[in-house]
């Protein structure tokens, strides 16, 4: 199946959140962040919308053409530690009153790689219908194909095992400790060399 992938823009944001929003509802990481079902029906849609923010001003979104799937991306300089504030800040756009956006945020900040530039993949979603037909590795390796013509690493965070299974398929290996939210899920930091 051959997916036509393009970069979006702002006009597509809405669309772009929507896709995230259906995506990660159910994930083991957004589950924990908003352990209430009526609170992950009215502010998850506010979390995907500053990961999209911060995709747009840092990176790029890429787009499945038929409207599938999305991916964002942020590219992250070598010596990128971001700022202290950053995490409150997020947790101030998303949901003021619950801590866990601050937490997350801190806690992946803190295994984040700094040393070497790379290409981040903050998340990808695929529309339930089109999952297993290939649209979400398309959108991967577009990307992958990029970092390895310039000698770029990438980096990702694995929300569950199977999707860490997902991207060591696609070259991602698991860099040996897991995030541990407390009292929630882990998650996994993968990297991938470039490949010549």
């Amino acid at each position: 199946m051959g997916v036509a992938i393009r970069r979006a823009g702002e006009e597509d944001r809405g669309e772009v959140v929507r896709l995230l929003d259906q995506g990660f509802s159910a994930d083991p990481v957004s589950n924990w962040v908003f352990p209430s079902p009526e609170r992950l029906r009215q502010r998850h849609a506010a979390l995907m919308d500053a990961f999209t923010s911060i995709a747009l001003e840092e990176g790029h979104v890429d787009l499945a053409v038929d409207g599938t799937g999305c991916a964002l991306w942020a590219s992250v300089p070598a010596g990128a530690h971001g700022d202290d504030d950053d995490p409150v800040r997020f947790r101030e756009a998303v949901d003021p009153d619950n801590e866990r956006v601050e937490q997350i945020a801190r806690l992946t900040a803190a295994v984040h790689p700094t040393d070497r530039a790379h290409a981040y993949l903050m998340m990808i979603a695929v529309s339930a219908d089109v999952r297993g037909q290939g649209v979400g590795a398309a959108l991967i390796n577009s990307v992958l194909e990029e970092c390895d013509r310039a000698g770029l690493p990438a980096y990702l965070e694995a929300s569950s095992l199977r999707s860490r299974a997902l991207y060591e398929r696609l070259g991602f290996a698991f860099m040996g400790t897991p995030v541990e939210l407390p009292g929630g899920p882990f998650m996994y930091p993968m990297w991938r060399e470039p490949r010549g």
